[in-house]
Parts: structure tokens; sequence; C-alpha cells
């Protein structure tokens, strides 16, 4: 599949663009994920994790991975003036014994000032779509257990918790996460639309 290609505007993010992530997007990127952490995780991770996260060292991972190549998607939500407002990525499920043919979103960030916008239903409507077309029968993702709009986000997709929790380490603190999934050939279920 074309990893450049954009899809129309959609009427629950009028304006919005879809695109694969150039390198010239990573400081952007960065920006939005240190962002969307601080904001996100205040108060669940600890602080001094979050403030010594670093725009800088960020973009030049986003760099490194991009121009490496051959790994996971990575797709940007763009606004009509081309500001960077979302990202997403992902690729083959990485959970060891995960059924053949799995996918997984590895990330999807919006800026906090853009939440609530339809960006992030947007980025994850595409990866869905991508995911399919690419041959993934189902997708997963890990989300914070205590992120509970972040659950809630995921579900109304159609996403369900399947049972498997783990946890990370950040600034000496285990925090959990349980992981979602959701088979892509059902149809998203997002209130009040068909798509």
């Amino acid at each position: 599949m074309d990893r450049v290609t954009t899809r129309p505007t959609l009427a629950y993010a009028p304006g919005l663009r879809i695109r694969a992530m150039t390198l010239d997007d990573c400081a952007a990127v960065a920006d939005l994920r240190v962002r969307g952490w601080r904001a996100a995780y205040a108060g669940v991770i600890p602080q001094g994790y979050l403030d010594a996260m670093d725009i800088d060292e960020d973009t030049e991972r986003r760099r490194a991975y991009l121009t490496a190549g051959g790994g996971p998607l990575n797709l940007v939500a763009e606004t009509p003036d081309a500001a960077v407002t979302g990202w997403a990525c992902y690729g083959p499920c990485r959970d060891e014994g995960a059924r053949p043919g799995s996918g997984e979103l590895y990330a999807l960030y919006v800026h906090p000032a853009r939440t609530g916008t339809g960006t992030g239903r947007a980025l994850l409507t595409e990866v869905n779509s991508r995911a399919s077309a690419e041959g993934f029968g189902e997708m997963a993702l890990w989300v914070l257990k205590e992120n509970v709009r972040a659950r809630r986000f995921y579900e109304r997709a159609g996403f369900r918790p399947d049972g498997a929790e783990e946890a990370f380490e950040a600034g000496g603190t285990r925090v959990p996460e349980v992981r979602y999934v959701r088979p892509l050939s059902s149809p998203a279920t997002w209130p009040g639309s068909n798509s």
C-alpha cells in the first residue's frame, strides 16, 4: 500500500489530512508526544520523569527510526495550515505468542490543545483501514490502566480489554498497562456514525 497517500477530509474532523510522516515532521511529533505524556500522565507517572523528557532527544530518535526505514508505519494528522496535530504508529504485534497476522498500535498522540477535535479518531480510523488493507486481522494496543480517558476512547472505537496486563518502569515507579484488541474485519463503533 502506498505510504504517502492521503484521505479526503472527514466529516468529524473538517480540513484534517492524514498522511505518512516525513523527516520534516519529527520535531512536531516529538513536541506533541512529550506534551501528550505530560498532559495525560501527570499524577500517574512520576513528575520528575515527565519533566526530564526532552523534545530535542525525542526528535533525534524519531529521525533515526524514519531514516532506518522498513519499520512501523508512522502517520501524522495535519490541519489545513500544515500544523501537525497528531501522530500514530503501528506495525506487527510485538507481544510474545501473538496470533499470526496481528497488528499493534504502538502509539497514538494528539496535541493536548486538539483533544476532542476528531484528530485521534481520524488517525485511529486510518490506522485500522491501512492495517486491514495490509492483511492484519486484528489490532492490539497497550494503554495505561489509569488512563480512563484513553480507555474510553479505544472502547468507543470497538477495542476491548483481553485480560492481559503488564507494567513498565518509569522513574522508579511500575506503571501498569492493559492490552486492548479489536478485530479489523468489524466496523468501528463510534457513536453516531457509520465509520
